[in-house]
């Protein structure tokens, strides 16, 4: 079995939170509110004065408009207006806000082409502290990207401090040149909670009526976007090498590449065996990780980057899912998935390598049961109150700076 040297990440645990920072007030810029957020922003709120601005519409193009845009509630906000012009959401008003807001802090997520600018140029121009967030870690090999990556490490180099989803993102920052007492963990969670609980009969019932999922087969699941960055040409062939009659292979969600999918499955002869639910909604969600053997994330490089992390995986472990992930997936290059321990790691790109890991589990019972039940236990110090301590870490640190230098200048 293929092996990756581990980096454990270790997320800061509810009970050790910081208090609320004195001083601050943060002008917190993201693109939308999604349904994995919330919680986030609603904990940093308790610990920090925080103003939210959201720019996005939900267009964006890796943003599927099934999953909506959650309600805000519990922390200040403002949605802001703007057209979209190519790829580049414009909001006209966002600088005069951040610049008239009385924002001693600023932070932003790595995204939007005139958001970043706009609130880096902000900070600069208000002479306060800015804290990027981002979960990128490798050089993204777009024309565009390349073009204009200079801009961006210059932003990488120069920001008060970076707030990263994982110990991966750390070192790809330090090698670009970011000092690394300016580079902050918030590693990536969902709520734990919603995923956790224990689907009632009547619900894994439905859902095994709604979709043909036999209660004698091995479920191989698959969830998420049906996208190419997920590598799952890769995945269909890896199960139609299998010679195995008592596992099916799931696709739970949409995306550009079902129909190449099933035309795939037809030309191998598996398509009876495959299995594509559409949209799978939060509430059914942890009903198909429940009732599944292995959650399979077989995610590839792109010139437009890699799997910044893939939540699907903390999801999966919360049932007690086990989970095959490649080296291009940020859980598994950041600490989440440990090889051999509550999933298994293959290279990308390498159906012959993930066709085993899968039969690894499926044949093997004890071990499926061993690497989910360390599964579970592992997710369970990866939460949303931690993500926002980072961030919390972040702005402590930036104005403790902040207040040093003002005291060494008035000392002369």
């Amino acid at each position: 079995m293929h092996r990756i040297e581990e980096h454990k990440t270790v997320p800061q645990r509810p009970e050790a939170l910081p208090q609320r920072v004195a001083g601050a007030k943060v002008g917190f810029v993201h693109n939308m509110a999604t349904h994995y957020r919330i919680k986030v922003f609603e904990a940093f709120a308790r610990m920090c004065d925080a103003e939210f601005y959201f720019y996005s519409d939900g267009g964006e193009w890796y943003w599927q408009k099934s999953h909506g845009v959650a309600p805000k509630t519990g922390f200040v906000h403002r949605t802001l207006r703007g057209f979209w012009w190519g790829r580049t959401r414009v909001t006209p008003g966002l600088l005069p806000a951040l610049l008239f807001g009385g924002y001693n802090v600023f932070i932003k997520c790595v995204n939007g082409r005139f958001a970043l600018p706009a609130t880096f140029a902000a900070a600069r121009l208000r002479r306060a502290p800015f804290i990027l967030w981002t979960g990128i870690w490798c050089r993204l090999q777009t024309p565009f990207h390349r073009l204009l990556f200079p801009i961006t490490r210059f932003i990488y180099q120069h920001s008060d401090a970076v707030v990263v989803y994982g110990e991966h993102v750390k070192r790809y920052l330090i090698s670009e040149g970011v000092a690394e007492e300016r580079i902050f963990l918030a590693p990536q969670a969902v709520d734990n909670s919603l995923y956790r609980r224990t689907p009632s009969a009547a619900e894994v019932e439905a859902l095994r009526a709604k979709h043909n999922l036999p209660a004698d087969r091995k479920i191989v699941l698959y969830l998420g976007r049906l996208e190419e960055i997920k590598g799952l040409p890769d995945l269909l062939q890896a199960f139609a090498q299998l010679d195995r009659t008592d596992a099916i292979l799931v696709f739970g969600g949409s995306g550009s590449q079902e129909e190449k999918l099933r035309a795939l499955a037809a030309e191998r002869g598996v398509l009876d065996r495959v299995r594509f639910t559409g949209h799978v909604s939060q509430a059914e969600a942890p009903v198909l990780y429940g009732i599944s053997w292995v959650t399979v994330l077989p995610s590839v490089t792109l010139p437009a980057g890699r799997e910044l992390w893939g939540l699907v995986v903390n999801e999966a472990f919360n049932q007690g899912v086990p989970v095959i992930a490649t080296d291009a997936v940020g859980a598994a290059a950041g600490g989440l998935v440990r090889n051999g321990r509550n999933g298994l790691i293959v290279p990308e790109r390498d159906p012959s390598a993930l066709r085993d890991a899968i039969e690894t589990v499926l044949a093997n019972p004890e071990l499926r049961n061993r690497l989910g039940r360390a599964a579970a236990r592992d997710v369970v110090s990866f939460t949303q109150e931690g993500m926002a301590a980072g961030l919390r870490d972040a702005v402590a640190y930036v104005m403790t700076a902040k207040t040093a230098k003002k005291e060494k200048v008035s000392r002369g």
